[in-house]
């Protein structure tokens, strides 16, 4: 059974960081795309960033191009994204979504392509 549980999440001032972590169970990282979306209040939920199976490649929303960076430890099946220079517009709750793909495939940041879903983490930058 495929699962994803997300933490890190909490209230920082901005400026700060946060890491996210997303752990899987029920697969391996490799065979999926993994990818990090995000909703705030009132808003649709938009992609954040991605990575493909085999961690070759990853992308990154305009937003947090530099700020944000996601990677993976195959070894404990868990992604993170590793948030720097937060601003309160990045307020929001955050998921973690998973989808079976070739391992050299690229991941899309789009919704529809992710099947499995955790629960979301809450994001809150403010002083």
């Amino acid at each position: 059974q495929v699962q994803l549980v997300e933490s890190g999440g909490g209230l920082v001032q901005p400026g700060g960081s946060l890491r996210l972590s997303c752990a899987a169970s029920g697969f391996a990282l490799y065979y999926y795309v993994i990818g990090w979306f995000r909703q705030a209040p009132g808003k649709e939920r938009e992609g954040v960033s991605c990575i493909s199976g085999n961690g070759g490649s990853t992308k990154y929303t305009d937003s947090v191009k530099g700020r944000f960076t996601m990677s993976r430890d195959t070894a404990k099946n868990t992604v993170y994204l590793q948030m720097n220079s937060l601003k309160p517009e990045d307020t929001a709750v955050y998921y973690c979504a998973a989808e079976i793909l070739p391992a050299q495939a690229m991941c899309r940041m789009i919704m529809e392509d992710y099947t499995y879903w955790g629960q979301g983490t809450q994001v809150t930058v403010s002083s």
